[in-house]
């Protein structure tokens, strides 16, 4: 349950500034950005929206591997460290090499029992896990965790869960502009002031930047759901890697057990956690997992 947070605060760090450079620089150029968005009708603001949005949740996700790296305070191993290092590098490439993907780094970090897969590309992806889950789940627990893991970056899920961000962060800007820019202009009108003064045009953004907030979260409950349907999915494909779901529904159980690592949210989504749903929540709870594994096609296996 690892994803989520810093992905988000990434994304929406990348899409405020990207804004506010925009608006600096118009600024300085003497252009009203708000009324060259309103030229032409809703076309340019789509398109601005569109730009900006979509670039935010590209560098968010190139950035993912690196900030995670930094964060979580992860160790790459290669497996010549010791036996429980070999052991874990030589199944992430056995599960790699079922799903048909390049062998993910592999990394270790410390904290409480959880794992994450991370990484703009699966044929450059991290999978990590932390010191607790090695030492509190037995190996075929822990084979099921990694083939859950390898099945999210079998499945792409960063990427489509970055151009889902793309989208949202898309409309998110629109409709905030949109707004914003109806309140500045009524504004202007009651107070008679020029709308294009320098006092009008920083409410102006101030009001865009208060509404991309809060629309922010509003975008972040689609993300979750989508978070929430990949997750059935990632376990569904280690029950097909491995063969059996049996080393997941272990996994899951024990996990229920356990205290989960708390992730970075732009990790959430391909972390293993979550006892209970909500609408915030990045995963469907432990009972909902495991029933849904029971009950998967007997013919599911490799």
């Amino acid at each position: 349950m690892k994803r989520i947070f810093l992905f988000l605060v990434v994304n929406i760090a990348a899409v405020a500034t990207l804004t506010i450079v925009a608006t600096i620089v118009c600024g300085l150029l003497g252009v009203d950005l708000a009324a060259e968005l309103g030229e032409g009708g809703y076309a340019p603001l789509l398109v601005f929206s569109f730009i900006f949005g979509m670039a935010g949740s590209v560098i968010s996700l190139l950035l993912s591997k690196t900030i995670v790296k930094t964060s979580m305070k992860c160790r790459t191993i290669d497996g010549t460290e010791g036996e429980a290092e070999r052991w874990l590098v030589s199944t992430v490439e056995d599960l790699a090499r079922r799903a048909n993907i390049k062998t993910p780094e592999v990394a270790i970090y410390p904290g409480a029992a959880n794992a994450f897969a991370t990484g703009a590309f699966k044929n450059s992806a991290l999978v990590a896990v932390s010191t607790d889950i090695m030492g509190q789940m037995t190996r075929e627990e822990l084979r099921g965790v990694l083939g859950h893991e390898i099945s999210h970056v079998a499945n792409g899920d960063m990427v489509t869960m970055g151009i889902t961000q793309g989208v949202l962060n898309t409309f998110v800007i629109f409709f905030a502009h949109l707004l914003a820019s109806v309140i500045h202009s009524s504004r202007a009108l009651d107070s008679g002031r020029n709308r294009r003064s320098a006092g009008g045009y920083a409410i102006y953004h101030l009001t865009v930047q208060l509404f991309q907030v809060a629309f922010g979260i509003l975008a972040s409950i689609v993300v979750m759901w989508y978070s929430r349907r990949r997750e059935f999915a990632a376990d569904a494909g280690s029950a097909r890697l491995i063969g059996t779901p049996a080393p997941m529904i272990a996994a899951l159980r024990r996990l229920g057990n356990l205290q989960p690592g708390v992730l970075p949210d732009s990790l959430k989504a391909f972390g293993i956690s979550g006892k209970h749903a909500s609408l915030f929540a990045s995963h469907p709870s432990l009972d909902d997992r495991i029933n849904a594994l029971m009950n998967l096609p007997p013919d599911t296996g490799v």
